[in-house]
């Protein structure tokens, strides 16, 4: 599985941006997706995922993102709104099998796209 992020950019605190996640030949409905986001001199950390209608959020961003799954355009979108500078950090999405419990953990992803940078102004 190969995975492609696309739609980072330039916005300004207050904007809205969606991120895309595509894979070659297609997401398997039996992988979860996953947004994670690495933020500069900061680990890691988990954003959202998504598995057939499931969805799971970082505390951080929940109320403000949204993950959905894109079937005409076979992707997996993170709708990110009133976004904030804190929300600078390139943006990867991933796919994995693990249980459902354990989605938020960056070690059971298999699969990861090569990033997209999310780039919020004051």
């Amino acid at each position: 599985v190969q995975l492609q992020a696309s739609g980072g950019g330039l916005v300004q605190a207050g904007d809205s941006l969606t991120l895309s996640c595509a894979a070659s030949g297609g997401l398997a409905r039996s992988y979860t997706i996953g947004w994670f986001r690495q933020a500069p001199g900061h680990e890691r950390e988990f954003v959202a995922a998504f598995k057939n209608g499931d969805r799971k959020y970082s505390e951080l961003v929940k109320g403000r993102f949204t993950i959905s799954r894109d079937s005409a355009k076979n992707t997996v979108t993170l709708r990110m709104t009133n976004l904030e500078p804190e929300d600078t950090a390139v943006y990867y999405c991933a796919a994995t099998t693990v249980v459902w419990g354990r989605v938020t953990e960056e070690a059971f992803y298999r699969y990861w796209g090569q990033g997209t940078l999310v780039t919020v102004s004051s």
